[in-house]
């Protein structure tokens, strides 16, 4: 590797080789050191998510896995919360992401200090109870019992929607909020429901309920809300988001 002169050592051939590739191995590890740390700076902390049953369920506790992996300075908290209180928890800072629902009609914007983003849109479906007849067509369930979402829910929202396309109203009966409520209250006989696809999944589906999808019905859109002031999102918060997205890309519906 080296020759010894009258006038010192000098590098033989292949010692030039080596010093040169010794050089480009310490610049390169001198710029992995600074992309890490950057890297570091930008994705750790802590982000608090909001989100309803079946959000966390299907988009959100299959992250944490693959988040705890890939970005270990990261602690990501989850609390279940309804849209109405997660958006207030997010506008006085104790939520840096939420989960919220949206029928397929609702267009208005999000406030300015917000931005939403799309992670799917799901099919509605009607659920009725297996001793009924099955409803072969929109206008099958113009005269049908009907249970009662909440008011301000996406399936209520739908549910007006679906009337209204049939040129009428839907007497219902019963209040619900979760998706489960429903599913045993229509397998008790009391009536039918809107059901986005998500709550049917895994198997969930009580006996004695049919499950119908009808040309018609829509869509329920998921979006995942996070503040958008100068400064926001953190990285981290965008990590985390574009981590819900890639998972609910890869959902298969019922």
């Amino acid at each position: 590797m080296l020759d010894r002169g009258p006038r010192g050592v000098t590098l033989t051939p292949a010692g030039r080789v080596l010093a040169e590739a010794a050089e480009r191995i310490e610049s390169e590890l001198v710029e992995a050191r600074k992309a890490i740390a950057a890297m570091s700076d930008e994705l750790t902390g802590r982000v608090v998510v909001g989100a309803f049953q079946t959000a966390i369920r299907a988009v959100v506790a299959p992250v944490l896995a693959e988040l705890a992996e890939r970005y270990p300075g990261v602690e990501l908290e989850i609390q279940e919360r309804e849209p109405a209180e997660a958006v207030r928890q997010l506008r006085a800072g104790d939520l840096d992401v939420v989960l919220l629902e949206r029928d397929e009609d609702a267009d208005a914007p999000p406030p300015r200090y917000v931005r939403d983003v799309p992670l799917l849109d799901e099919p509605w479906r009607v659920v009725v109870p297996a001793t009924f007849p099955t409803p072969a067509r929109l206008a099958d369930l113009a005269d049908a019992d009907w249970l009662g979402p909440k008011p301000e829910t996406a399936a209520a929202r739908a549910m007006r929607r679906v009337a209204a396309t049939l040129g009428t109203t839907f007497a219902t009966r019963h209040t619900y909020y979760d998706f489960d409520v429903a599913l045993a209250l229509v397998a008790a006989g009391q009536g039918v429901a809107m059901i986005p696809a998500l709550a049917l999944e895994g198997g969930d589906v009580p006996d004695g309920v049919t499950v119908v999808a009808l040309p018609g019905l829509g869509t329920r859109r998921l979006v995942a809300r996070h503040r958008a002031t100068r400064h926001e999102p953190r990285p981290v918060v965008s990590a985390v988001v574009d981590a819900m997205v890639d998972t609910a890309s890869g959902l298969t519906l019922l």
